[in-house]
């Protein structure tokens, strides 16, 4: 580490940011060691052979291919809502504004069980059963589509957001007065700018997506090749005993998750080199 530019530091000042920095990487490790001890346990708890009985499961399959189906819908609806609510939030103020922020961060701090819970309420209301009357959602597959974007939306938004607002409104600016209407200068100027942060949130969403429990298993139901994913899988599993189906589920969800990290890292590094080598 490095102290910041301007920084002369005094005589006896090193030895006593040495120790600071050492106490603050002490209890960071704490959390790192933490994280590494529960890769650990479940790699230690089961074997190659497990996963690999665990991939010839029909329903662990089926569980797999709706897990992929339904997350990646729900990154896309979740992006296509993202993207409009962080570009309103970060470049216009309006009347009850802070209202609206206040709500987007409700499903964050909800409990996932009160989501499911509101969820399963509002298809009993005359509009939810209307809509049923057309679509089956409740403890069919949309429902859990619907579960996976209450949440990872959410998420989703706040990376929107802070996407705009580190993106300099002048280049927009400039093509508004260079005859470029408002639309325009979105697709052409704001969005191509926002693509590490698209694509942050997309990652972000996926993710969120692929690791929600408690909204599924209230609003959707945990049933066999019908509406189970891999969370409800690994919940399944535990019920009847088979801790080692269990775990390897959760390593295939553990790689998912970081396959996912690898992809926004790689991709986000080179386009942050590009943009590097044109200034």
């Amino acid at each position: 580490m490095t102290s910041a530019p301007g920084d002369s530091p005094s005589p006896g000042r090193g030895s006593s940011d040495r120790g600071f920095l050492i106490c603050l990487g002490l209890l960071g490790s704490i959390y790192v060691a933490l994280i590494v001890a529960l890769l650990l346990a479940d790699l230690s708890f089961t074997s190659p052979k497990h996963l690999w009985q665990a991939l010839q499961s029909r329903e662990i399959r089926y569980a797999i291919k709706l897990s992929l189906i339904s997350c990646t819908l729900t990154t896309i609806l979740s992006l296509w809502m993202a993207v409009p609510i962080g570009y309103l939030l970060s470049r216009y103020r309006f009347r009850g504004k802070a209202l609206l922020d206040a709500l987007l961060d409700i499903p964050i701090v909800l409990p996932p069980l009160v989501i499911g819970l509101s969820l399963l309420i509002l298809f009993q209301t005359p509009i939810g059963r209307a809509i049923e009357f057309f679509i089956p959602v409740t403890y069919a597959i949309p429902s859990v589509i619907l579960a996976q974007l209450m949440v990872a939306c959410a998420f989703a938004v706040r990376t929107m957001r802070a996407t705009f607002d580190e993106i300099n409104p002048r280049r927009e600016q400039v093509a508004l007065t260079l005859g470029c209407s408002r639309n325009q200068a979105f697709w052409l100027v704001v969005l191509p700018e926002a693509k590490r942060g698209v694509l942050t949130a997309a990652t972000l969403a996926w993710a969120r997506s692929l690791g929600e429990f408690g909204p599924i298993l209230v609003f959707s139901g945990a049933t066999r090749m019908k509406t189970e994913v891999l969370p409800t899988t690994v919940f399944l599993e535990l019920t009847v005993g088979n801790i080692e189906a269990a775990v390897a589920v959760s390593l295939l969800m553990v790689m998912a998750a970081v396959a996912a990290l690898l992809v926004i890292r790689f991709f986000g590094l080179d386009e942050h080199r590009g943009r590097a080598g044109e200034r």
